[in-house]
């Protein structure tokens, strides 16, 4: 469709081309829509051949090297597997529970580089590279760590599901300096919830870690 009315046409039938300096609001669009082109266009390729590259390294059923506990271990798994699924289905590390799926109940709770994540709202691909600490991670060998003691101390599990998640919480909530009161704790735990009403047993063992530490 042309842009301009026929009658506009000059006698050989081609429209009017305007002036970079006709000082209409076509060419002003179409000088600035040129220099806004220049200036983004390195980066948006820089992202595009990054995006690229991306997607043929996770397109498919494709190795993920994940550290866990210290250890690399390798799986075959599509990107669109979350690290929930990745510890329990494919390296049998079942002591992170699956709960609600949704990040909403903090039983899945572990460690992505000492910060205390929801596992199941995470891709394992995204966590290629990082050091992963799950509840089988926690103990020296036979040695519990201060938090789990502490939990058996104040009997801070009943049914004991969110237990791992729970415990793996508290030890952020301490390292974080986030347990300075029972209010201060209960409001940084509040993420993990415990259907048997553990709640009173679990602030007194992170309260307890947090005054040795």
């Amino acid at each position: 469709m042309p842009d301009f009315p026929a009658s506009d046409f000059p006698a050989g039938g081609v429209p009017p081309q305007p002036q970079p300096n006709d000082g209409s609001r076509r060419s002003f669009m179409k000088q600035a829509g040129g220099i806004l082109g220049l200036a983004l266009a390195p980066p948006l390729v820089a992202q595009a051949e990054r995006l690229t590259a991306y997607s043929k390294t996770v397109e498919g059923v494709t190795a993920l090297q994940l550290k866990i506990n210290g250890t690399v271990r390798t799986i075959q798994a599509e990107p669109r597997v979350t690290l929930l699924d990745a510890l329990r289905e494919y390296m049998d590390l079942t002591g992170t529970k699956k709960g609600c799926d949704h990040g909403q109940c903090g039983a899945c709770t572990v460690h992505v580089d000492g910060r205390r994540i929801n596992s199941c709202l995470t891709l394992a691909v995204m966590q290629q590279g990082k050091e992963i600490t799950t509840i089988e991670g926690l103990a020296k060998g036979d040695e519990l760590h201060p938090m789990q003691e502490a939990f058996l101390k104040h009997d801070g599990f009943q049914c004991g599901y969110c237990t791992p998640g729970q415990i793996m919480s508290g030890v952020a909530c301490v390292k974080e300096g986030h347990a300075g009161s029972d209010d201060q704790t209960r409001e940084w735990m509040s993420g993990n919830l415990c259907r048997c009403g553990a709640y009173p047993n679990i602030v007194a063992a992170v309260r307890e870690v947090a005054g040795k530490a």
